[in-house]
């Protein structure tokens, strides 16, 4: 596949997910669809890899096991829970804020040093949460959009998290492939774990639009997303391949539109702008961005065989 089909790929499969989570919630425990997910996922990887004669056992398995907790398990909790109370479109423009997060903890982790783009981009993204939520937090106040907003950015910061294991297991020699393969079963395992501490039975939900909206997420938005997204930022860098981030929220927020009854308004459509304008700015070319392009997106260290 050439790289613009890749791209176009990437933000269709990655803008169109969260109507398919939002399809689910409600017809199980948020916990049970996500083992579902990445379960599925996992399976699917992992025999695929091996019927390839590709599997390999990462040599190291701690950061494996990290990336799995925070990219394939926790961070879901957080972004469908979100997507209970705020429409999956804003779900989406919050999560696409996740290079600021990784910039951040970047530095924390890594030592890379924050630019001024990074804050700039920051003030941008978070001025324009606050006009894409100023009527239901400022305005009438509403709790549930506080919490879901709250959902939403515990969301992203674990997936932030699990994007420095990520980057960590590729200095480890661990390919993103091989790390994605074991951590979507690891992932879906300890949802298992969580699901079995809190008693919580593993509803069977009835209905074939629940159903379709796994495979869905399954084969196509864990599996066929990730995969077309590292192969592009493997040929085009993760900067270049960070573009994605800030057209899918533009497709989450009209499918939105389409079905769910999101209604744009002038400070909602300022709100998207500006976040994406901060989206803009943080992947802006710059003489030094490309020594540091592995801590804007996960896994993009794709040059290694798998």
């Amino acid at each position: 596949m050439n790289t613009p089909l890749l791209f176009i790929g990437t933000v269709l499969i990655w803008g169109t997910t969260w109507i398919a989570i939002a399809a689910q919630v409600g017809h199980a425990p948020v916990a049970v669809s996500i083992f579902y997910r990445f379960a599925l996922a996992g399976v699917l990887m992992l025999a695929a890899l091996c019927a390839l004669g590709r599997l390999r056992r990462p040599p190291v398995w701690r950061f494996v096991v990290i990336q799995a907790l925070c990219l394939f398990s926790l961070n879901f909790i957080g972004l469908y829970t979100a997507t209970e109370t705020i429409s999956s479109g804003l779900v989406a423009v919050i999560f696409s804020l996740a290079s600021i997060f990784n910039a951040i903890n970047a530095q924390v982790f890594f030592g890379d040093r924050i630019r001024p783009r990074t804050v700039a981009a920051g003030g941008l993204g978070v001025a324009g949460l606050v006009c894409l939520f100023w009527h239901d937090l400022a305005v009438s106040f509403d709790p549930a959009a506080l919490r879901g907003v709250g959902w939403a950015v515990l969301g992203t910061m674990f997936f932030s998290w699990g994007n420095m294991a990520s980057r960590r297991n590729a200095m480890l020699g661990i390919t993103p492939v091989t790390a994605n393969a074991w951590g979507m079963g690891i992932g879906a395992l300890g949802l298992l774990g969580i699901l079995a501490a809190v008693g919580q039975p593993l509803a069977i939900p009835t209905g074939g639009l629940y159903w379709g909206a796994l495979l869905y997420l399954s084969v196509v938005g864990s599996i066929g997303g990730f995969t077309a997204y590292l192969v592009l930022a493997g040929r085009i860098g993760a900067a270049g391949a960070g573009y994605a981030t800030v057209l899918f929220p533009i497709v989450a927020l009209t499918a939105s539109s389409l079905f769910e009854g999101y209604e744009w308004a002038p400070l909602s459509m300022l709100g998207v702008a500006l976040a994406g304008l901060g989206n803009l700015v943080m992947f802006r070319k710059s003489g030094d961005s490309a020594a540091n392009t592995r801590s804007d997106a996960p896994g993009c260290d794709s040059r290694r065989p798998s």
